[in-house]
């Protein structure tokens, strides 16, 4: 990869949003899925499979663009290079921040094979 620091397919956007619960029932009206709800963000993405984090006020996480890797390896070579800690996270998922082109925060991801699969 010469003098690559990671990549991945986008996968969503995170934007901050003044009322969640307003604009997960827009977004859905504009036929976006809810994939993920909590009560300091929330995952919609359309029928592509495009996402949108939306984050109210008080919500720990920046806006960022949401790049995606296929596997957990991918994900850990790429933190290593950034020297970045990975992050478990409560839907299931794996990642960490980083800074983009200018400046732009940039969130590497991994989703485990058996995701959206846990009731």
């Amino acid at each position: 990869m010469g003098d690559t620091r990671f990549t991945g397919t986008v996968d969503h956007i995170a934007v901050k949003c003044d009322d969640l619960e307003k604009d997960v029932e827009e977004y859905k009206r504009l036929g976006f899925n809810v994939e993920t709800i909590y009560e300091d963000w929330a995952m919609v993405r359309d029928p592509k499979g495009f996402g949108v984090a939306l984050l109210p006020p008080g919500s720990k996480h920046p806006p960022h663009i949401g790049m995606r890797v296929e596997t957990m390896a991918e994900l850990e070579a790429a933190a290593k290079r950034e020297g970045r800690p990975i992050k478990p996270h409560r839907d299931g998922t794996s990642s960490f921040y980083t800074r983009g082109v200018g400046g732009q925060i940039v969130e590497l991801i991994h989703y485990p094979e058996d995701f959206g699969q846990q009731v």
